[in-house]
């Protein structure tokens, strides 16, 4: 296998005496795009702050593009974008104003920059709207320049927090169809979701993370050799890994 794109060795994070993140370790290559699942409070989000640079993690390591994050992390966010769960953008600016000034933040030269907008503008369907303040924007419509924004620089990794959450059904689609060209044309894009359809239809590996340690990664086929007889879903792998499927059933006989 090539040199993977995204590399997480032995991750903990811990908060006093609470624990968020065990002992994390997994891949993500260049080409795949990667779910990253787990229930509420599992050690998602702060699994992927540690990967994109906003958190330090207590011990162990990550890499980006093949660069340290801890050690190297100007290099290795260059390599790299992220898009959050919320959009926290600067609403005074206009789509358009927002995407050169990302440029600028990574010194990129001006004319590649705006060929660079104009494309994206279009491929987001944002071109209507680009001269627009952003907090005129929709829900969806700053979700769409959030992730046109960590697109600019053209990067190799992409790691989202539920990027489909609060989106009409076109949106996602249009985001979904974008995440797969990326990871087609070689970038490694790492996602978490809790639409467990969405994982199972886009992502070609899954990772499941219950109580901060990782319990599962695979395909959907090694998965379903993990889980307990007769699991052919996501839905019920997950479940069943999460320690969710009494729940399930206890809600099911509650209706």
């Amino acid at each position: 296998m090539p040199t993977p794109l995204i590399e997480t060795r032995n991750l903990i994070k811990r908060y006093g005496d609470k624990v968020a993140v065990k002992d994390v370790s997994f891949d993500v290559h260049g080409g795949e795009i990667f779910g990253f699942l787990g229930p509420n409070g599992a050690g998602k989000t702060t699994t992927i702050k540690m990967i994109v640079g906003l958190l330090q993690p207590t011990s162990g390591s990550v890499k980006v593009a093949g660069f340290d994050v801890q050690t190297q992390p100007l290099l290795a966010k260059a390599a790299s974008g992220y898009v959050p769960d919320t959009p926290n953008l600067y609403a005074k600016l206009s789509g358009r104003e927002l995407l050169r000034f990302v440029g600028d933040l990574y010194s990129l030269d001006r004319q590649q920059v705006a060929r660079r907008i104009e494309e994206l503008l279009r491929t987001f369907e944002l071109a209507a709207a680009a001269d627009d303040t952003i907090d005129s924007y929709s829900h969806g419509m700053q979700q769409k320049a959030s992730l046109a924004a960590a697109l600019v620089h053209d990067p190799h990794v992409l790691v989202l927090d539920e990027p489909t959450v609060g989106l009409d059904p076109k949106s996602a689609r249009l985001i979904k169809d974008i995440l797969r060209q990326l990871a087609d044309r070689g970038a490694a894009v790492m996602l978490s979701t809790h639409i467990l359809e969405i994982a199972e239809r886009m992502c070609d590996r899954i990772g499941i993370i219950s109580k901060g340690q990782l319990v599962a990664i695979g395909t959907m086929d090694e998965l379903r050799a993990l889980g307990q007889s007769g699991e052919t879903s996501l839905e019920d792998i997950f479940l069943g890994l999460t320690g969710g499927a009494e729940e399930a059933a206890i809600a099911e006989i509650l209706k």
